[in-house]
């Protein structure tokens, strides 16, 4: 299953990102298919965070226009929207641990931590710092892939 990340949900969101094109058509891609994809919660919180703030865009995005974007994605049958699960603790501690992980990176670790405990095969991200997580492959699918 792919996770998709916080930033490619803004770009494919936002008409004034120069990847707005590509995202969107992965997004639409993934919301038309027939195979399972998903959004970690967290990413979800922070896509609304990130595009109704005005010191992040001139205009910022609405509160209702991205809670609309949200309920669009949530139409599709094969999203599965994922939150951590019962055992979330050890995951985060051991990615926090081994990756030596502090301060903002907590975030991302808590994301990688929720993507490894439901077997995600892929995060896709333009975000580099997800590749220190152990058990995360990332892929940034607005660039061409080697």
């Amino acid at each position: 299953m792919i996770a998709v990340d916080t930033n490619i949900l803004v770009y494919g969101h936002r008409r004034d990102s120069p990847w707005f094109d590509a995202a969107s058509a992965l997004l639409r891609r993934l919301a038309e298919g027939r195979e399972t994809w998903a959004i970690p919660w967290p990413c979800i919180y922070e896509f609304l965070a990130i595009s109704t703030h005005p010191r992040v865009y001139k205009p910022p995005t609405p509160m209702p226009y991205a809670l609309n974007q949200v309920q669009i994605w949530m139409e599709s049958p094969s999203l599965r929207l994922i939150g951590e699960l019962e055992d979330h603790w050890s995951e985060l501690a051991r990615i926090l641990a081994t990756a030596r992980i502090h301060g903002g990176a907590v975030h991302d670790a808590r994301i990688a931590a929720i993507c490894v405990e439901h077997g995600i095969r892929e995060l896709w991200t333009a975000d580099r710092d997800f590749q220190r997580f152990p058990g995360v492959r990332t892929v940034n699918p607005l660039v061409r892939q080697a």
